[in-house]
């Protein structure tokens, strides 16, 4: 699927565009994303402002194109929940613990898409599209788990799918945001959630 973010003509490969995001996520371990700038980015990928606007209309854009990376390990993360078999409260927490550690790796673009989101409609659209990605195959898992009976009927699979993933977003949020509880005590809260929502528990 082409990407959204990038504004040059179908190529197989840029060494180029790879830098400037590569650039683009070191700088975000150093700074604020209002404290970077274009030059910065320029500088460190090796390559000209003119270069960078080749790419990315602006730093908004570059950073929605960075997010697009990680999205192999949140796959990953949703793969394990709804393909795998088990328990459902094991694969709720590996869901919520990869989440989690693909936070943590991630952590400094997090806190630079909270703020830019707010203010890039290609950083809202690609935050949402990668949430809303999950959906379909959640309300999948969870109609086939109603069907096998393990499941509680309830609302609508697609709704239900559509606000966990919603609540997702919001821990990670949190998580980037801080809080009074401590990160165990939201992944807890986090998988009992997830239980209680389809599964009709929140414990074993």
């Amino acid at each position: 699927m082409r990407s959204r973010t990038d504004r040059r003509a179908p190529q197989r490969s840029d060494d180029r565009r790879d830098a400037i995001l590569d650039a683009l996520h070191q700088c975000l371990r150093e700074s604020s994303f209002d404290a970077v700038n274009i030059a910065d980015i320029s500088r460190r990928a090796g390559v000209t402002r003119s270069a960078f606007y080749f790419y990315f209309e602006n730093k908004a854009v570059a950073l929605a194109a960075l997010m697009e990376r990680v999205l192999d390990d949140a796959f990953f993360v949703n793969d394990i929940f709804t393909l795998t078999e088990g328990p459902p409260e094991l694969r709720i927490r590996a869901m919520i613990e990869g989440i989690v550690a693909t936070w943590e790796t991630h952590r400094y673009l997090f806190s630079a898409l909270l703020g830019a989101r707010a203010v890039s409609t290609t950083v809202q659209e690609v935050w949402d599209g990668a949430r809303d990605a999950f959906v379909e195959s959640v309300a999948a898992m969870i109609t086939a788990e109603r069907a096998a009976g393990t499941a509680p009927v309830g609302v609508d699979a697609s709704v239900l799918a559509s606000v966990l993933m919603e609540f997702n977003d919001r821990l990670l949020e949190r998580l980037t945001l801080g809080g009074p509880l401590t990160r165990e005590q939201l992944m807890a809260g986090a998988s009992a959630v997830w239980l209680g929502s389809i599964y009709g528990r929140t414990s074993p």
